[in-house]
């Protein structure tokens, strides 16, 4: 990514200070989009579900017919090894990356026998809990599989997500609430989102069409804990125009309270406040 600092790279066995280069002109990922990653967070002297972030990169990788080469645990050591050189106060984005090296002989198919692996530590502050932000619709969709590897967290999504994210901006908003190909909504550009209404929390039901997310999880599983009712439905604009609350779930930032949709406006309210506080305790005692 490159947008924070005090980079440290993992490449070829050992760790390397700065923005190290590691993919050559010739590598299947460089111009065919064999690159899948995946991205963890170090917060407050904690690395919340990183083997579950470990291990779903392996997943992606298969997804995209590489070959992962190593095993999610050792996956984990290696980058609380790299983590050591960053203070306790730190907060650093993890992000190891996967990519084909070999085509076949059309060399469109990646090849098993050789893989590209890296990971990338970048210091990139969490945001502040006041932080926000606003939705837009965009005519741009989610794809299914059989459009698209939905199933994998690939870098070649991420220019429809870039397309997403330009419209909605060029009209103020601050990200886009996206549909499926039925129209039934998503995600946001960058993270799942979650609607309340009457005290009730919904998000949409996983169809094939976007990663349901780790952190996502995690958030189910703590406000299930807590009592609270969780619904995973197939949800609708009108839907969210309804709602009393909406908030982004992803790894970056945790959590992000939604103050708009289009012209219906929220508050930063009672149940993402609370679901914020049932995540941080969970991830500092875990």
């Amino acid at each position: 990514m490159a947008t924070g600092k005090n980079i440290r790279t993992y490449f070829n066995g050992t760790w390397h200070e700065g923005d190290t280069m590691i993919m050559r002109a010739a590598d299947h990922g460089a111009w065919l989009g064999s690159s899948v990653f995946d991205g963890a967070r170090y917060t407050q002297g904690v690395t919340p579900d990183l083997d579950r972030h470990c291990a779903r990169i392996n997943a992606s990788a298969r997804a995209l017919m590489v070959n992962p080469t190593v095993a999610p645990e050792d996956m984990v050591e290696i980058v609380r090894e790299g983590l050591s050189a960053y203070t306790p106060d730190a907060a650093v984005y993890i992000r190891p990356m996967y990519w084909g090296i070999n085509g076949d002989v059309t060399a469109i198919v990646p090849q098993p026998e050789e893989t590209g692996f890296a990971i990338c530590l970048e210091e990139i502050p969490m945001a502040p809990a006041t932080a926000s932000t606003t939705l837009g619709r965009t005519r741009f969709r989610r794809p299914v599989l059989e459009d698209a590897v939905v199933n994998a967290k690939a870098g070649c999504l991420y220019p429809n997500k870039a397309r997403m994210l330009t419209e909605v901006r060029s009209r103020g908003f601050g990200n886009a609430l996206v549909t499926d190909a039925m129209g039934n909504v998503a995600e946001s550009a960058t993270a799942n989102v979650f609607m309340v209404r009457d005290g009730v929390v919904f998000t949409p039901i996983p169809n094939g069409t976007f990663l349901a997310g780790i952190t996502r999880a995690r958030h189910i599983a703590n406000m299930k804990a807590d009592g609270m009712e969780v619904v995973e439905a197939v949800l609708t604009f009108a839907d969210f125009e309804a709602a009393d609350e909406v908030f982004l779930s992803g790894n970056m930032n945790k959590i992000t309270p939604v103050t708009a949709f289009e012209d219906t406006s929220y508050q930063a309210g009672p149940v993402t406040s609370r679901v914020r506080d049932l995540y941080w305790d969970w991830a500092l005692s875990a």
